[in-house]
C-alpha cells in the first residue's frame, strides 16, 4: 500500500529537500482510503518515516504560546536550572544540559532540554516501579512559583493537543497495519498503536532550546559534509538518532533572535530537520507553517513487524558564517508517545527480522528503553 518515495530536489548547497506527506486533520477518523495510502507513503518501506497533519484547531496558538519560552527557560540563572535537574530520573525529567553524549563520547552542550509528562504529573506512586523505571515513573519537575509560571500550562496544552491528534493518526496506522498483516493469527498478535497512545502513562514531552551557533563551532563552509556525516558537534544541534518510542509528535521549529522575537530560518536550505531516507540519502524536511509533524519510532517498527518503519534524523545547525545567524537560537517541541514500561515488545510476524538492532524477543518496553538510553547517557 506504500507509494513512491517523496520527491527530493537539490537546494543548491548539496543538501536535498524533501516534501513530507501531508494529511488533513479533518480527514482523520473517517475511514478514508486516501489516508491509508498516505500512511503507507510516509511510514511504509519507501517513506521518510515522517508526515505532517494540517488544519489542527488551536495548534498555531498553542505552539506560539510555548516555543518562545524555551529561550527564556535557558536564560534562567544556574541555581534555578540546577533546582530543576533530576539525575535520578536519568535527566529525563526537568532541565537537562550537557548530560547527553554525542557519538565519540563528547557531552552535548549545543542544546538544553526540559522534559515532562504532559498528561499526568505523577505516573505512579509505586516505589518499586519508580526505582525500576525512573525515566518514566518519576514525577514532573516544574519551575518554582513565580519563576516562568506560564511554562507549565503552555507545555501541557501543546503536549495534550499532540496526544489527541496522535491518537487519531494512530488509529489510521492501525488500519494500515491490520490490512497489511498476512493472516488472522498475526492480526491477533498485533499491539494497537492507538491503545498505546490512549492508555499509557509513560508519555514524555521535550521542550528544546538550541543555542545560537558560535564561530568556534566550525561548519561554516558550503560543504554539506557535516550534514551527511554520522554525527559531529560541528554540524548538528541534535545528532543523528532514531526515536525508540512509538509515535513522536513534533511542533515545527521556531527561530528566535537575541531579543526573543521570532525570525525566519537564518540559514535556509541548510539548517533544520534532516532525515536519512530508505536509500541512505540525507534530505532536509521543512515542516510547513501551521502543520504538526509525526514520526514513528523503533517500538512501532517492532510492534508492526516492520510494516511501519522509523528513520534516522538530526537537527542541523545554522552555519556560523551564514548571514543573520548571530544570536539566533531555535526552539522545538517533541512529544514521545510510547507504551507502558511493562508492555511486551513482540512482533506480530513471528521469526521475522524487524530491523531494530537493540531489540530481541522477550524484552518489554522498559527493558528496551533502558538499553537504548544507556547509549546516550
Amino acid at each position: 500500500m506504500s507509494g513512491a518515495p517523496p520527491a527530493a530536489a537539490h537546494t543548491g548547497g548539496g543538501v536535498r529537500e524533501a516534501e513530507a506527506v501531508n494529511i488533513e486533520w479533518a480527514s482523520l477518523g473517517r475511514g478514508d482510503p486516501a489516508v491509508l495510502r498516505r500512511i503507507g507513503e510516509a511510514f511504509g518501506p519507501d517513506g521518510l518515516g515522517l508526515l505532517t497533519v494540517s488544519g489542527v484547531p488551536g495548534y498555531a496558538e498553542a505552539r506560539g504560546a510555548l516555543l518562545p519560552l524555551a529561550s527564556r527557560l535557558a536564560a534562567l540563572d544556574e541555581g534555578e536550572l540546577a533546582r530543576m535537574e533530576d539525575p535520578e530520573g536519568n535527566w529525563n525529567f526537568g532541565w537537562s544540559h550537557g548530560r547527553e553524549t554525542l557519538e565519540g563520547g563528547a557531552p552535548d552542550r549545543r542544546k538544553g532540554s526540559f522534559y515532562a509528562n504532559p498528561s499526568i504529573d505523577v505516573p505512579t506512586s509505586d516505589a518499586g516501579l519508580v526505582a525500576a523505571f525512573p525515566s518514566y515513573c518519576r514525577p514532573n519537575v516544574w519551575p518554582a512559583a513565580g519563576v516562568l509560571d506560564d511554562l507549565e500550562p503552555a507545555f501541557k496544552a501543546l503536549g495534550r493537543l499532540s496526544v489527541r491528534v496522535g491518537s487519531l493518526l494512530a488509529a489510521e496506522c492501525d488500519r494500515y497495519v491490520l490490512n497489511a498483516l498476512p493472516d488472522e493469527a498475526s492480526r491477533a498478535r498485533y499491539t494497537r498503536l492507538q491503545d498505546v497512545v490512549d492508555t499509557s502513562p509513560a508519555c514524555k514531552a521535550r521542550l528544546l532550546h538550541y543555542y545560537p551557533p558560535s564561530p568556534d563551532d566550525g561548519g561554516d563552509g558550503d560543504s554539506s559534509s557535516d550534514v551527511d556525516g554520522q554525527d559531529g558537534p560541528s554540524g548538528t544541534w541534535c545528532g543523528w538518532h532514531t526515536d525508540h518510542g512509538s509515535l513522536t509528535g513534533l511542533a515545527g521549529g521556531m527561530y528566535v533572535d537575541a531579543e526573543g522575537r521570532e525570525v525566519g530560518n537564518p540559514d535556509p536550505g541548510h539548517a533544520g530537520l534532516h532525515v536519512r531516507n530508505r536509500r541512505g540519502e540525507t534530505v532536509r524536511v521543512a515542516i510547513p507553517a501551521g502543520c504538526m509533524a509525526f514520526q514513528v519510532g523503533e517500538t512501532t517498527q517492532v510492534l508492526s513487524g516492520g510494516l511501519l518503519r522509523a528513520t534516522p534524523h538530526a537537527v542541523v545547525a545554522a552555519r556560523p558564517g551564514a548571514p543573520s545567524t548571530r544570536g539566533v537560537s531555535r526552539a522545538s517541541f517533541a512529544v514521545f508517545m510510547q507504551p507502558r514500561w511493562d508492555t511486551p515488545m513482540a512482533s506480530p510476524l513471528e521469526g521475522a527480522d524487524v530491523g531494530v538492532g537493540a531489540w530481541r524477543p522477550g524484552l518489554d518496553f522498559g527493558a528496551f528503553t533502558n538499553a537504548t538510553l544507556a547509549q546516550y547517557y
